[in-house]
């Protein structure tokens, strides 16, 4: 039991990306060494943080129940610095836009999988008892591909010269309520009480529709660029 529960997990959280990869035509143009310099980049921008938030945003004197909402607004803020990452990562690649966005995201979402739920799913679904955290946590980090590939569409679209000057707020406010997702996600978790399979609904249903914005916006420049060619 306790191995078919690990075995669920892990498939779970690992083969969608498999699938992503395969399916989304990186597979065909070999770019998995660029997503692994693409994760390199993620450790690289989240150590960053991680010493701005040591340096700037030191550890709050409120009690550990009481929800620090300024100091957790401003710990998003550092989030920032993923797009700054997501930007450089898509700098250099050579490609069309598809292979630069999906390059990025798909390493950006795998090594923050690799470091934030391996070992989480290593060491506790391989435990006696059955948890359906690790369920939960398996389909996070599904939504978490989804969102890092839509954030990085919508850094490749907010570059691009040729995009409606209307739409470059759309991509603008969409970028920021991305960034500040976890925060708006704690302010409903202590404000509304959500549980953790509605919390997990929420991720998704918002993830979704910053997806679909995001293609939409994607396939409507290309052919715009298509017919103008």
């Amino acid at each position: 039991m306790t191995f078919f529960h690990f075995g669920n997990c892990v498939a779970l959280a690992y083969v969608p990306y498999v699938i992503v990869y395969k399916c989304s035509g990186l597979a065909e143009y070999s770019a998995f060494w660029k997503c692994v310099q693409a994760g390199v980049a993620y450790m690289l921008t989240q150590l960053c943080k991680m010493m701005i938030l040591a340096t700037f945003f030191p550890p709050s004197d409120l009690p550990e129940e009481t929800f620090d909402i300024v100091g957790e607004f401003l710990k998003c803020t550092v989030d920032f610095a993923d797009l700054v990452g997501l930007h450089f990562v898509m700098s250099k690649v050579a490609g069309k836009g598809q292979l630069k966005f999906m390059i990025a995201g798909m390493g950006w979402a795998t090594a923050e999988l690799v470091m934030t739920r391996f070992l989480p799913l290593w060491v506790g679904a391989r435990g006696i008892e059955f948890d359906w955290k690790y369920i939960q946590m398996s389909f996070d980090s599904n939504v978490s591909l989804m969102q890092h590939i839509a954030t990085a569409t919508l850094v490749w679209l907010y570059n691009r010269h040729d995009l409606h000057k209307s739409l470059v707020s759309v991509v603008a406010i969409l970028l920021v309520l991305s960034s500040y997702r976890p925060v708006i996600v704690e302010v409903l978790i202590h404000a509304v009480g959500l549980g953790t399979w509605t919390v997990l609904l929420a991720k998704l249903l918002f993830t979704s529709s910053v997806g679909l914005i995001a293609l939409r916006l994607y396939v409507s420049l290309s052919l715009e660029v298509n017919s103008y060619y």
